[in-house]
Parts: C-alpha cells; sequence; structure tokens
C-alpha cells in the first residue's frame, strides 16, 4: 500500500443496480479512471434478470458484487452494501453517471474541512446537455417549508446551464442521491436510509435526519459529474410519479416536529388537490392516479407513519427543529415558480 492510499480517507462506493449492463459499465469504467487512490467499489445488483452479474465479474474482477435475491429498491440495495463494509467515507451512485477523474478529491476535501458535515454532493450535470445542470440535484438540494424539493439549478422542469453561479460551496438542505458522500459516523448516529421509501426522495429523508440531530449537509462544485437522468425509471412512468407524490407525503409526516407539522400538512394536502385538478387539465392520467393511490396510502397507513414520526423524534437534537427550520426556503416555490414565474432559484432572493 502506498503512503498516499494510507494518508487518504477510505471511500466505499455503494451503486445499487437492477438491470442494464449497457448503463453499469459506463459508470464502473469512468470510476475505474479515477484519480482517487483508497476507492473500494461495491455493486449491490437487485436481482437483475439481465446478465450483469456475469459481465461485471468479468469484465471488472476488482469490483465487489453483492447479488440480492429480489429488488429491495435504491434504498434497500444501498442499505445492503452499507452494512457489508466499514468505511470513514460512503459514497452513495447511481449506475447512470459517469465521471470526472478528480471529481472524489474535492468531496472528501469538503468533508475533511468540518467534522460536523454529514453528507457532500457534486455538481450533477446532464448527460444529454453537459452545460446543463441535471433535474436529480443540479448543485444541491433545497426544499421550501411545504415539503417540496428543488436544486439549485433546478426548479421543477426547468434546468439552467452552468455558468458559475453556483459554483461557491454552500449548505443545502438535501444532497442528491445520485452522488452522495456519506460520513459513517453520521450514518451510525441517524441510521441508514428508509427502505418504506424503495426508491425516490428517501436522501432527503436521509438529510433532514441529518439536520435534526444537528449534522450539516453541503455542496461541492469543483467536482462534477454527469447523469443519464431516467435511463432507470422513465419520468413518464406511473411508479415514479406515485413513489414521488407518496414519498414526499410520507416524509413530511415522518420528520417534521409535531407543531409544525399540524400547520404545514393541511395546507400540503391541499397542494396535492391543485396538481390534481392541474394534471385533470393537462390529462395527464398518470399523474390524477398517482396522486389518488398516495394519499389512500397515506390514510390508510396512519400507525406506521406514527411510529416513523414517533421514532425521528428520538435522534432530534433540542435546538434542531428551529435550526432545521431556517434551512427551508420560507415561502412555496410552487406559487414562485407557477404564479410568478421565478425559474431560477437564484431569483427567488428577489
Amino acid at each position: 500500500m502506498t503512503q498516499e492510499v494510507q494518508t487518504r480517507p477510505k471511500v466505499t462506493v455503494i451503486i445499487p443496480h437492477w438491470n442494464g449492463w449497457d448503463i453499469l459499465k459506463p459508470c464502473l469504467s469512468s470510476l475505474e479512471a479515477s484519480d482517487y487512490p483508497n476507492l473500494e467499489i461495491i455493486v449491490v445488483d437487485n436481482a437483475s434478470s439481465d446478465d450483469s452479474v456475469a459481465l461485471l465479474k468479468r469484465e471488472f474482477p476488482k469490483v465487489k458484487c453483492i447479488e440480492n435475491s429480489e429488488n429491495l429498491g435504491f434504498a434497500g440495495g444501498c442499505n445492503v452494501g452499507l452494512k457489508s463494509v466499514t468505511s470513514e467515507y460512503y459514497l452513495v451512485l447511481n449506475n447512470d453517471t459517469t465521471h470526472e477523474p478528480d471529481w472524489i478529491g474535492p468531496l472528501v476535501a469538503q468533508m475533511e474541512s468540518d467534522p460536523k458535515i454529514a453528507a457532500v454532493q457534486p455538481k450533477i450535470m446532464s448527460a444529454q446537455n453537459p452545460k446543463v445542470f441535471d433535474y436529480a440535484g443540479g448543485v444541491g438540494g433545497l426544499m421550501d417549508v411545504l415539503g417540496f424539493p428543488f436544486a439549485m439549478g433546478r426548479i421543477f422542469t426547468t434546468m439552467e446551464e452552468d455558468d458559475g453561479y453556483y459554483d461557491t460551496p454552500k449548505d443545502i438542505f438535501w444532497a442528491s442521491g445520485t452522488a452522495l458522500l456519506i460520513r459513517g459516523k453520521a450514518l451510525d448516529e441517524v441510521g441508514l436510509f428508509d427502505e418504506d421509501f424503495f426508491a425516490h426522495m428517501e436522501e432527503i429523508d436521509l438529510c433532514w435526519r441529518f439536520h435534526n440531530a444537528g449534522w450539516r449537509v453541503v455542496n461541492a462544485p469543483a467536482s462534477k459529474i454527469y447523469h443519464h437522468s431516467g435511463w432507470t425509471l422513465p419520468p413518464d412512468r406511473f411508479q415514479k410519479k406515485y413513489l414521488n407524490h407518496r414519498n414526499n407525503l410520507m416524509m413530511i409526516i415522518k420528520n417534521y416536529p409535531t407543531a409544525y407539522l399540524a400547520a404545514i400538512l393541511p395546507a400540503r394536502i391541499a397542494l396535492e388537490g391543485v396538481a390534481f385538478v392541474f394534471s385533470a387539465m393537462i390529462r395527464d392520467w398518470k399523474r390524477m392516479g398517482a396522486i389518488i393511490l398516495a394519499l389512500a396510502w397515506i390514510f390508510v397507513h396512519p400507525v406506521m407513519l406514527f411510529n416513523k414520526h414517533m421514532e425521528t423524534k428520538k435522534t432530534r437534537r433540542p435546538y434542531a427543529a428551529s435550526t432545521t427550520q431556517k434551512r427551508l426556503y420560507g415561502g412555496s416555490i410552487f406559487f414562485q415558480y407557477f404564479l410568478r414565474g421565478k425559474k431560477r432559484t437564484r431569483d427567488l432572493a428577489e
């Protein structure tokens, strides 16, 4: 082992995968070109029905492969990988990403700058149009008081070009699971991904728990990756729409302190109704069905949601509720975007 490897923190990459060798291969090839010296790569296969596992073992023999007997989703797949190894830092990574060779170093440097940083995300660019930020996280995730997530460089379906405006590292509310460096000690404190989410917003839930426990979440714009958004689960799929609506409501109920939740939840449910009406106007039948099913799931699982709410309360620091609240955008991003025409994150302060 070289001196450089010994002096750099160990980073373990966790890649959940389900079918699509043509997606996974470029990701692993890109990782092999990384200049970070102390790197371990684990692919967690969620019972792929294609030849992904065989090809992985043949073409990337140094990559550890864990084979699940069923599809555990993104959250479950990540957790299997996280439980399989001990590392100072874990880098959760989507299988449909490619990367600059020097992208991991800036993430680690940012993490090393403050022991209270729990998670860091890079600048995520669209692989289809590299000048534009990617939908899945831009330069770092934000959220408004009603629980609507958006990102620096991306609000709803509007993606900005990278003109250098977001190049200064900043605290963010959530780091995208597309590429998420996590401190092992922070995971030990708040727990792993919530597997009931299956996929979508599990990383926002995790980051919210970090905030509640007094940790920071930041971005590292000096690091850059490229994401083929929608390769694994296309945006027009019913399952994706359903999980986004259901998981968002579950996340709010789980993480908001009781007093805040009582004030926020009625307005949030009302906005689901607005989204339903808007979907009807544009004949988006899938989203209409997704909203109905998501609300139905919420209303028939009160015990589960209550238990999640109480479990999260155990790891919330006494001062964290007000501190976390200050990290949210104080207005409604829905109102700013659709009624006031604020399409860029930088315009929200005006």
